[in-house]
């Protein structure tokens, strides 16, 4: 005996989501595939702050001053916060359009544009939108099937529309947009005080110890040091100079994307819509403005129903018993009939069933007094 047994399968929203990211911890954690920069940049940091709470920090506590470790400690955890928060946050990704959503666009669009002759290259895909006084053209995007808000831009890594794009940042394996932009601007500050703060003291521990035991016998001493001398001092540049480059865009309130674009420079010689005219403004509403909620429900709930088939045999009692077959008229007449001995009577002593004028088919039954009304078939046999 087969039951079928109806389970429901609990399939969460993240799994089904288009574009190229990996999710963990049950869409938690939402990053880039492409993580094997960010695996080096984990390496960097976490083996040279290692090695200086290792070599230096305690010869410089003992000397000097005990703070020296544990700022560098407040230093350090607040670049690797930073860090993770930027890397596993949702960066603003927009959804893609629905089926029906994205048929209602390209209606709208063809209303819009009219029938285009075959041979003729139809018009661009572009919306104007006004902000403070200023026309602002929003474009289509023909992988998300949607409109991209102003200053959304389509990732070709991640292959997502991301709000307020700002660029792809392959070193935190992630893109940065307007959700984890301030993450990412507090990890390059942090990261580039602790970059200076490292180098700094190494160099105090060398001259320190070059005092006692002489400058070449202090780098044979500590080749530790000497690592970290040389990853802090090509580090420093690349991430000071890009620190200060931010600083920049975030005093404007500018993004990559558009200073590379020359949006609101160059020929176009269009004042940017989104500066307030004032650094304090500017820096308040990119560092310390509202953080909008994530629009991609995650970990929203898809529920898909499978059926499985599981076979199995009832169980009988002792004392059940199967249920006698039923038999014709025939089978009766030929088998005989077994009596309570068990004996058989043979097929001739069976008595015929009597038929009842209850059991009397319909057009034979009659009520007393009543006439037999001859049938067709005696009719036809007179004639």
């Amino acid at each position: 005996m087969s039951v079928m047994v109806a389970r429901k399968k609990v399939v969460r929203k993240w799994e089904k989501l288009p574009g190229r990211n990996t999710f963990c911890c049950d869409g938690r954690i939402m990053m880039a595939r492409q993580k094997g920069i960010f695996y080096l940049t984990l390496f960097l940091i976490l083996g040279t702050c290692a090695l200086f709470f290792a070599f230096e920090c305690r010869y410089l506590a003992v000397q000097l001053s005990p703070a020296i470790p544990v700022f560098a400690a407040v230093l350090f955890l607040f670049a690797m916060a930073t860090l993770l928060r930027t890397s596993f946050s949702d960066p603003g990704v927009i959804p893609r359009a629905l089926p029906d959503e994205a048929a209602f666009i390209e209606m709208e669009i063809e209303a819009t544009n009219g029938t285009v002759p075959q041979g003729q290259r139809p018009p661009p895909r572009i919306k104007n939108f006004q902000i403070n006084n200023q026309i602002v053209k929003l474009k289509y995007c023909y992988t998300c099937k949607i409109f991209r808000p102003p200053r959304a831009s389509h990732c070709s890594i991640c292959d997502n529309c991301v709000e307020r794009f700002d660029h792809h940042c392959p070193w935190v394996g992630n893109c940065v947009g307007k959700r984890n932009y301030r993450y990412f601007y507090l990890f390059i500050l942090s990261l580039s005080l602790l970059t200076i703060y490292i180098f700094t003291f190494n160099i105090v521990y060398v001259a320190l110890k070059s005092l006692k035991i002489g400058f070449l016998n202090t780098l044979k001493e500590t080749p530790g040091t000497v690592l970290e001398v040389l990853i802090c001092f090509f580090t420093l540049w690349s991430v000071v100079g890009l620190t200060g480059f931010h600083t920049f865009l975030v005093a404007l309130n500018q993004t990559t994307n558009e200073d590379i674009k020359g949006s609101w420079t160059g020929k176009n010689r269009v004042q940017n819509p989104y500066s307030h005219g004032n650094i304090v403004k500017n820096c308040c509403e990119v560092l310390c403005g509202p953080l909008p909620p994530s629009v991609l429900d995650r970990r929203g709930i898809l529920q898909q129903e499978e059926s499985t088939a599981q076979e199995g045999s009832c169980p009988r009692g002792p004392g059940t018993q199967e249920p006698p077959a039923i038999q014709g008229p025939g089978q009766a007449q030929e088998g005989g009939m077994k009596q309570q001995d068990g004996s058989i009577l043979p097929p001739s002593a069976v008595p015929a069933p009597s038929v009842s004028d209850t059991e009397m088919p319909e057009e034979k039954q009659r009520t007393p007094g009543e006439l037999p009304v001859p049938s067709l078939d005696a009719g036809r046999a007179e004639h």
